[in-house]
């Protein structure tokens, strides 16, 4: 695999490196040990689905308080999203900064996304399906949010236009 740390501390974009010949490739997904030499949590305990029908979905920004913080480990299975996390970390030199990658079925790319980070993303095609693996189990009295288009933030979504959000993730408040 190969490792590409992202413009905010401690989150990364991972490449497999593939291992072609004729009937097509093999790649590793997933090595504890490569995660714990990059500095990463390698316990993840929890793995969840998630389809969108329609391009314009977003699912997000979330993420989990103390004692229940999470790392996530993100890859588009079907379809193409645009997956953005945002550092709302105390401690952080790029606090209040948010990135993006896009991922797809074809690129096989992941974004890791460490503790302290929330997390979103856009479907770009329809039926696009997201696995993500997370270091905690879901704790809904944890959980928490930001909303996808708080001016605070200003995070470019590729698609603008019939753009589909939960009601509970209308709900939450800005970052500010």
């Amino acid at each position: 695999m190969k490792f590409e740390e992202s413009p905010l501390r401690g989150a990364f974009v991972i490449d497999v490196e593939e291992l072609r010949d004729a009937r097509g490739f093999f790649a590793r997904a997933w090595c504890a040990k490569e995660f714990k030499d990059h500095g990463l949590e390698p316990d993840l305990i929890q793995a969840n689905i998630s389809v969108n029908t329609k391009p314009g979905t977003i699912r997000g920004l979330h993420y989990q308080i103390e004692p229940y913080q999470e790392c996530k480990l993100v890859r588009c299975t079907r379809g193409a999203i645009y997956d953005v996390l945002v550092d709302i970390r105390q401690d952080s030199p790029t606090r209040g900064r948010w990135f993006g990658v896009e991922l797809t079925a074809q690129n096989h790319r992941m974004l890791y996304v460490p503790e302290g980070c929330a997390h979103g993303y856009q479907s770009l095609v329809a039926d696009t399906e997201v696995l993500y693996h997370v270091s905690q189990v879901y704790s809904p009295e944890c959980e928490r949010g930001l909303r996808c288009n708080d001016p605070a933030i200003g995070i470019v979504w590729p698609l603008i236009d019939g753009i589909i959000v939960s009601e509970k993730d209308r709900r939450w408040p800005d970052y500010r």
